[in-house]
């Protein structure tokens, strides 16, 4: 049930006085005694760090506190953020107050909230908070509610196998503000925070309503401002090489360039330098120590009578180590929490077909090998756009097919990396004409042509069934200069525009429980899967290269993503040149490498896409790939779990990785490779704190004995391990 609390106030003409206000409905008084260090790892053990809000005894300040993480605001003589720290290491964030956002309406600049006064920047004394004031031409704080927090995405489960299904649980805190301004009468914003459950998480993004009846330009909006605790001391040095704040991480619903990782796909960080902060060691005042986000390439957004303008969501995640493995292990949490559908992880091949006859062959040899889905390969015969009634029903039929067999069935559709005509095109603005695009030439999504492709897809899926979508190319980022694509206005607001059509077919699609491969970051708005990065000339290399490279990539690719994040590549036949070393069919003649690579992928945790006409050719090799698949289904919840990386593959001594989830009776599942040509033996350092044991475990390979070992202080056994030549082995730890 949602609580509401309305703060009324009387505003003297000076702005001065304090707001005087009353509550409908109460909430719990703060008590000092709640604010103590957390001694639970919450990456190991739910720390019962339900989200709660709180008023201080005095009602000046509002708080958010989960005992992992606590944000304070003082309400009087407007809204400001006082207080952000991590309860696991005790860390403050925050050395000077800033507005709550900073919004542009028309042309100008104006502060939503926060408080002027602060002259010290380099810290913040409560004291010094009654002697604040608010400016005449800041939004002022209105009122305040809380509620629960509700998905952004309604993802329908379905029957997806997933190893997380509940939606993420916390509350809102949101902010009202209003201008005194008679320009601005009749545009309300709300400051959204919503604080997890279990996490040490807050995301936060800005609305702003137009009540009036007259259309406002909405410009840049920066959803976040903090001044927060410079990360190093440093007397001279530009801000590109001074160190940024690491207690906090932030990613947001508002990042693509095909990089495959967050960190570089991220359009909205900025991190600036603070001027007035004028006690800091540097001397030229370059310390980056003012955190903003906001995406860069927007500034003319028509806001009409009754619409309403949704900003970019940050997701804030305090960060309590610097230890590379912690940290993505923390992100990987997050993500499995917040998207609970990037756990979904389905058994698919990837098939090149040329007739309906193979289509039907693929579905019963994934429904005999245990596989559950199909997805037709770029390169197929399959064609999404293609809304006729002989082509919708051609698939209709295929699907209801694949259906009877328990197979989902999906397929492959180009976006960018295409030409469609001078019309349609994203038209550069340095030329006025197509071209230089991402991709060099490529549809805008605004453009007749792009949302009738948007049409055309739901059309399909809703007409036929389909169960996956595997979407390359989607837009990347391209602003677009035309002036009469119906999609947007002009060159300032097309990538944000968009962006909206791709992230509503997205999540159109996610919530009717339809699976969705992307080769870019749109996991926040209901994206499934993104490749685990790889190069692919490289599958035109021979097999043995193949094997080490695969494992490479699978190591380097999971420090940020869980394993049902990622995709990987098994080329069956020819792709990107190559000779018959490269390719494994025939299957039967290759055997010893494909059952490797499957267990390469299978062991951890990461669907690859077995690219060719079959999966097996013989009945030996379709015996090896049964006993491949129930392996993985057999250990599917531990290897569907985070990775600990123990070493990368070099060909040089052996590699290997780690599953760990101390929630399971199977708290850990190790896969080891040789690639050496000869046999090895090696004493294995191997860390198992999060798994969740504390003194023994059980450990046995390949199912057999089970051997109990004690751990040390660091929480760490010894284990002796011998390889044959080039092979692998796996360990199981209870």
């Amino acid at each position: 049930m949602h609580k509401t609390l309305r703060l009324f106030f009387l505003l003297a003409s000076n702005f001065l006085s304090q707001p005087i206000f009353s509550q409908q409905q109460p909430i719990a008084t703060w008590n000092k005694q709640f604010e103590s260090l957390t001694t639970t790892d919450w990456l190991i053990k739910n720390a019962a760090a339900s989200a709660k809000v709180f008023s201080s005894a005095d009602n000046k300040d509002i708080i958010l506190y989960n005992g992992l993480v606590k944000r304070t605001f003082r309400l009087q003589p407007n809204v400001v953020c006082t207080d952000y720290k991590n309860m696991v290491t005790g860390q403050q964030l925050l050395r000077a107050v800033m507005p709550e956002a900073v919004v542009n309406i028309n042309g100008k600049e104006y502060n939503v909230g926060g408080l002027h006064g602060q002259k010290e920047k380099a810290y913040l004394l409560p004291e010094w908070l009654d002697t604040f004031t608010n400016g005449e031409t800041d939004f002022q704080f209105n009122t305040y509610t809380i509620s629960e927090l509700k998905p952004f995405v309604q993802w329908k489960v379905s029957d997806w196998w997933a190893s997380n299904k509940k939606q993420a649980k916390g509350k809102i805190l949101t902010f009202s503000f209003k201008s005194n301004l008679p320009a601005l009468k009749d545009i309300l914003i709300k400051v959204n925070y919503a604080l997890y459950d279990n996490l040490p998480l807050i995301a936060k993004w800005v609305t702003i309503e137009n009540k009036g009846t007259i259309p406002v330009k909405i410009g840049r909006v920066k959803n976040e401002l903090l001044a927060v605790v410079e990360e190093e001391s440093a007397v001279v040095g530009s801000p590109d090489k001074m160190k940024k704040q690491q207690g906090i991480y932030i990613e947001t619903n508002y990042a693509f360039n095909n990089s495959m990782r967050y960190e570089i796909s991220d359009q909205t960080l900025h991190w600036k330098i603070d001027s007035t902060y004028s006690s800091q060691v540097n001397y030229d005042y370059n310390t980056p120590c003012i955190l903003e986000v906001y995406p860069d390439k927007v500034s003319d957004i028509e806001l009409l009578q009754g619409s309403t303008f949704t900003s970019v969501r940050s997701f804030e995640l305090l960060m309590d180590s610097y230890d590379r493995e912690r940290r993505g292990l923390s992100v990987r949490k997050m993500y499995s929490t917040i998207a609970p559908w990037t756990t979904a992880n389905p058994i698919f091949m990837h098939l090149v077909s040329k007739n309906d006859e193979e289509v039907k062959n693929a579905i019963d040899q994934c429904a005999a090998a245990g596989y559950e889905a199909v997805i037709l390969s770029f390169g197929s015969h399959l064609n999404l756009e293609d809304s006729s009634a002989s082509n919708i029903k051609k698939w209709k039929i295929l699907t209801d097919y694949a259906h009877r067999k328990h197979i989902k069935i999906g397929g492959y559709s180009l976006f960018s990396s295409r030409r469609i005509s001078d019309e349609d095109d994203v038209i550069s603005a340095v030329t006025g004409k197509p071209g230089g695009a991402f991709f060099g030439n490529a549809p805008c999504f605004g453009s007749k042509w792009g949302l009738a492709y948007r049409d055309k897809i739901k059309y399909f899926f809703t007409q036929t069934g389909f169960n996956i979508w595997e979407n390359d190319g989607p837009y990347p980022g391209d602003v677009c200069a035309s002036t009469t694509h119906p999609g947007h206005k002009g060159l300032d607001d097309s990538q944000w525009r968009q962006m909206e059509i791709q992230k509503e077919l997205y999540r159109w699609l996610n919530e009717r429980s339809v699976y969705i491969n992307a080769p870019d970051w749109y996991f926040l708005d209901g994206t499934n899967k993104i490749a685990i990065g790889y190069r692919e000339v490289n599958f035109s290399l021979p097999r043995e290269n193949q094997k080490l490279l695969n494992r490479q990539n699978i190591f380097d690719g999971t420090w940020e993503k869980t394993p049902g994040m990622s995709w990987g590549f098994v080329p069956l036949t020819r792709y990107q040149g190559g000779g018959p070393e490269a390719v494994l069919e025939p299957l039967s003649e290759h055997l010893g490498d494909y059952k490797q690579l499957m267990m390469q992928y299978y062991g951890a945790g990461v669907q690859a896409c077995y690219r060719g006409p079959r999966l097996y050719d013989t009945d030996t090799t379709k015996k090896v790939v049964i006993n491949v698949i129930n392996w993985y289904k057999k250990y599917r919840d531990i290897l569907n779990s985070d990775i600990v990386h123990l070493r990368r593959a070099d060909g040089r001594d052996w590699d290997g990785i780690l599953h760990v989830n101390p929630q399971l009776k199977t708290k850990g599942l190790m896969m080891l490779y040789n690639p050496l040509k000869e046999k090895i033996t090696r004493t294995i350092k191997i860390p198992l704190y999060y798994t969740g044991a504390t003194t023994t475990v059980m450990i046995s390979e390949q199912g057999g004995k089970k051997v109990q070992k004690k751990l040390d202080r660091k929480y760490e056994i010894e284990l002796s391990v011998s390889f044959g030549a080039e092979s692998y082995t796996w360990f199981v730890i209870e």
